[in-house]
């Protein structure tokens, strides 16, 4: 677009007696007489999740963030991620020293930055196709594939049930898939249809019926601030797993729907194991392991690394869980992160 010029009484039909006799004339200032273009000041997401609701209460909150974070380029996107989990880790060291005033600063730092909502927001815009795209449609890959195998009906047309952890959307492709009944919970929803809830303090179902046969940890352990913490999170896991056989695969006996549920699907940054100091594959896969965990399926890219762990049953001996309640250096060099999982 062209910069607007001024206008110039060179060559004007008007005399300057014309000007001095009318100042408030648009002959003195032609531009005035353009309407000014109003421009709209963006919403408020917390608003907007409000206002955006359909009849039947369901919300239109997913396509509105999505023109919300668009702006969000990748870089500002990871750099705004990055510095939140920094800054969550700061605030939980602060916290086991019972240091207040540490504390409370750093509070201060994180709603400075744009507190939890802003971090959700740059991943949900992480989600988008043109950012990589969703995690769980790795999930559905692997399940469409071992479910189809079955010949049996009553296998196959089973929803299994869900547990989607750091639930950030309601639309995304395990929704969509018509595989499960989803329960979706996050520490902060952005949606209805997502309960507002920390896992750590869901109560333990005692039926099978309140249980389930997928749990999804997708970018949720890594949010985790200390590594007791995270590995608190992984051994809690296995009391939402249900073990009962799905409906009709009794009656084929063993098959590769039984051998893949019940099952954790973990997604982690890529770094959190090529590149950490205190954790590698083979290192995880024995934690995993000590709690009856065994390694299905993988995949790892460039940023993320995903798995399918099948819980084959109750935890191994205390002992083997004891060997990893300690850091230990898998990984030497200047150039390695801290990340670790440890039990208590």
């Amino acid at each position: 677009m062209r910069p607007h010029r001024a206008p110039t009484t060179t060559g004007s039909n008007h005399s300057r007696s014309d000007f001095n006799k009318y100042p408030n004339s648009s002959l003195r200032f032609p531009s005035m007489t353009r309407a000014r273009k109003r421009t709209k000041k963006p919403g408020s997401i917390l608003l907007s999740r409000h206002r955006n609701l359909r009849g039947d209460g369901s919300s239109v909150v997913a396509s509105r963030v999505l023109s919300n974070t668009s702006s969000l380029s990748s870089k500002v996107g990871r750099a705004l991620i990055r510095n939140h989990h920094t800054l969550q880790k700061r605030l939980s060291q602060a916290l086991s020293k019972n240091d207040t005033e540490t504390a409370n600063s750093i509070r201060a730092e994180i709603e400075a930055d744009g507190g939890i909502e802003r971090y959700q927001q740059a991943s949900v815009c992480g989600q988008g196709n043109q950012r990589g795209g969703d995690s769980s449609k790795i999930l559905i890959g692997w399940l469409r594939e071992v479910i189809q195998s079955s010949t049996n009906k009553k296998v196959t047309n089973k929803r299994l049930r869900l547990l989607e952890v750091g639930a950030l959307r309601p639309d995304n492709a395990c929704s969509r898939s018509n595989l499960f009944d989803v329960t979706r919970i996050d520490l902060n929803s952005r949606d209805p249809s997502i309960e507002a809830q920390d896992f750590m303090d869901r109560p333990i179902p005692t039926a099978d019926s309140e249980k389930f046969d997928i749990i999804s940890l997708s970018l949720v352990l890594n949010y985790v601030s200390l590594p007791t913490a995270r590995g608190e999170m992984l051994e809690r896991t296995t009391e939402f797993l249900r073990h009962t056989l799905l409906e009709g695969d009794q009656e084929e006996g063993p098959s590769r729907v039984t051998e893949s549920f019940p099952s954790l699907f973990l997604v982690l940054p890529a770094p959190c194991i090529t590149n950490s100091r205190y954790l590698d594959e083979e290192r995880l896969e024995g934690m995993m392991g000590s709690l009856g965990y065994q390694l299905a399926r993988r995949k790892l890219s460039a940023k993320l690394i995903y798995q399918l762990w099948h819980h084959i049953g109750k935890a191994r001996s205390s002992g083997r869980q004891r060997e990893f309640s300690r850091k230990g250096e898998v990984n030497p060099g200047r150039a390695r992160n801290n990340f670790a999982i440890l039990f208590r």
